[in-house]
């Protein structure tokens, strides 16, 4: 019994080795900067909004009102164009927030006042396309004291 077990143990062992060359990649990681959403850059997905809330990620007071958008990966302060594929409307929106979270499909969270301009409050849910229109402004150094 105790050879049946030495056999099945190496024999497990000699296919995990052999597999693992296949699970490697020699492509190089992909850049987390905000350097990979560059200027133009598309994405393509759904929109939802939202109204509720205090605080934004960023540290802003949350302003239904104001044109303001949450994205899980766009730095803050970018502004992107967000066209209805279906109706053609777009609106220009700075994000300021993260989000939205659940749905991969998923990619902006709008204002409520931005989701009204572009005319999605009854759907809730829209086919978008987003452009980033301009990249956030570089971000200060902290003084060391």
């Amino acid at each position: 019994m105790t050879a049946l077990r030495v056999a099945l143990a190496v024999g497990i062992a000699m296919a995990v080795a052999a597999a693992l060359p296949a699970c490697t990649s020699s492509r190089p990681a992909r850049p987390t900067t905000s350097g990979k959403h560059p200027s133009g850059a598309l994405q393509i997905g759904k929109a939802t909004w939202y109204a509720t809330g205090t605080m934004t990620a960023s540290g802003e007071r949350f302003d239904k009102r104001a044109m303001t958008a949450a994205h899980r990966t766009l730095p803050f302060g970018t502004v992107v164009e967000v066209t209805h594929r279906k109706s053609k409307r777009q609106v220009t929106v700075r994000i300021n927030d993260r989000g939205p979270f659940g749905s991969k499909q998923r990619i902006i969270d709008l204002s409520e006042a931005a989701a009204e301009r572009l005319g999605i409050i009854d759907e809730g849910v829209a086919p978008v396309t987003v452009k980033v229109v301009r990249k956030a402004p570089p971000r200060k150094a902290k003084r060391r004291r």
